[in-house]
């Protein structure tokens, strides 16, 4: 058995990455339930509704998930840390700051911990704090990302090779041949977000998977280089919007008011693509369906075994 299933107790070795204020209970059960590990955001939310997510996600599924827990922007982190152990939760996501902090009570408590790292340096720290598993997530993935704009196929085999333990590809990845060539990196596993947007289970709008499916490879751009608060979003009025506010020179404060996850909300839930975002990784542009979670994993699964047999027959 792939050794992340085995230690994640799941079937296929395929993640949902957290997904901020817009995570919700009924894609991260059906990921789970179709054999992968769904995962809910912490985002900006308050422990309370942390705990109601984590509530409705375990009415949804008796398989495990992970909760995504953005160190420097949650609110109130140790509470919703006490949370994931008063639940149970079995796996834990930590991005975006220091885990070691954290790491010890929460393995304590039996919970695995995922940390995601942008760098070989971030990898080799969360390894000496004792991490069950790294996320190395590539410069294609969608929303806040690295300033050190490393892609992923350059990322994953040097973060591989730099530790021991199991490493999970994010990033640029969206169907099964993408996870034959992350495998082949290193990689024991992958995370995917923009692609399970775009499936019947995902309560997202429909401008948003419409958007997605329409994608060509261009659709996606970056802002916030000015103020030093990256991220990936899909190209729509808003993300002009904010590219025009960078240009005529944003405060970090102003830009952060006009990238809150309200009008994160307002993009990808209520469909408002004038007054709110979309995140989106670079894969935009190879998503052409709209399929239940268990036919995409079923797919990919058959996909990958497919790429393998066909480089297998290529050079040997």
């Amino acid at each position: 058995m792939n050794s992340i299933c085995e230690l994640l107790n799941i079937q296929y070795p395929i993640l949902q990455g957290g997904m901020g204020n817009v995570s919700n209970a009924e894609l991260a059960s059906a990921i789970s339930n179709a054999g992968g590990l769904g995962t809910i955001g912490a985002g900006t939310m308050s422990p309370e509704e942390v705990e109601n997510l984590i509530i409705a996600t375990k009415g949804m599924t008796d398989k495990p998930f992970a909760v995504n827990v953005p160190l420097t922007v949650a609110s109130n982190v140790k509470e919703i840390l006490r949370l994931l152990i008063k639940y149970k939760v079995e796996v834990v996501s930590l991005s975006a700051g220091n885990p070691a902090p954290y790491i010890p009570k929460l393995k304590e408590h039996g919970l695995k911990v995922i940390c995601v790292v942008a760098s070989v340096y971030h990898a080799k720290k969360a390894e000496a704090a004792r991490a069950d598993l790294l996320v190395a997530e590539g410069y294609e993935a969608a929303g806040l990302n690295s300033p050190y704009e490393t892609t992923t196929m350059v990322l994953l085999p040097q973060v591989s090779k730099s530790v021991q333990i199991p490493v999970i590809a994010a990033g640029g990845i969206a169907d099964g041949s993408g996870m034959a060539a992350a495998f082949a990196l290193g990689a024991q596993g992958v995370q995917m977000g923009t692609r399970f947007i775009a499936t019947k289970e995902a309560p997202f709008h429909e401008r948003y998977k419409t958007s997605l499916v329409e994608a060509d490879d261009t659709k996606t751009l970056i802002v916030g280089r000015s103020t030093g608060k990256i991220r990936r979003i899909y190209d729509t009025p808003y993300a002009q919007k904010l590219i025009q506010l960078e240009k005529n020179g944003v405060s970090p404060e102003e830009f952060i008011t006009h990238t809150s996850e309200d009008h994160h909300i307002l993009g990808a839930v209520k469909g408002d693509l004038e007054n709110g975002f979309i995140n989106s990784g670079q894969i935009a542009g190879m998503v052409s369906d709209v399929p239940s979670v268990k036919d995409l994993l079923e797919t990919m699964m058959k996909e990958a075994r497919e790429a393998v047999s066909m480089l297998n027959n290529r050079f040997i």
